[in-house]
């Protein structure tokens, strides 16, 4: 009998294949996303040091979101994350999609970052 992979251990092997040859440094960290069904998160993480340098997410008290799972929450937390990294004098990041396909929430959350000064 074949059974078929859950969803997300397929996205778990895709975010494997990807983090083989992304990582970051102190110099350039990485911009990891994290989608649930409710809510998005989203952290800048040292690699080298195994730390999270800025996070933000839509549970933040500070973006007071009544849907943390729709494109409005995840371009407010791309807002929120840009800003959070311009306070920590961070301006470059690699960006980790963690497995996701590049579109809806993952794709509006890293938009707003790079329009509120993120490159990557």
């Amino acid at each position: 009998m074949i059974k078929k992979q859950s969803r997300n251990d397929a996205r778990k092997a895709r975010h494997a294949r990807v983090r083989k040859n992304i990582s970051g440094s102190a110099e350039i960290p990485r911009l990891n996303v994290f989608r649930s069904n409710s809510n998005i998160f989203a952290q800048i993480i040292d690699d080298n040091l195994g730390k999270t340098l800025v996070s933000a997410s839509s549970i933040d008290k500070e973006l007071k979101l009544e849907n943390g799972g729709n494109v409005e929450a995840a371009t407010k937390v791309g807002e929120l994350i840009a800003k959070r990294a311009k306070k920590a004098k961070i301006t470059k990041v690699v960006f980790d999609r963690g497995g996701y396909l590049y579109h809806g929430r993952v794709k509006a959350l890293a938009e707003a970052a790079r329009e509120n000064g993120l490159e990557f």
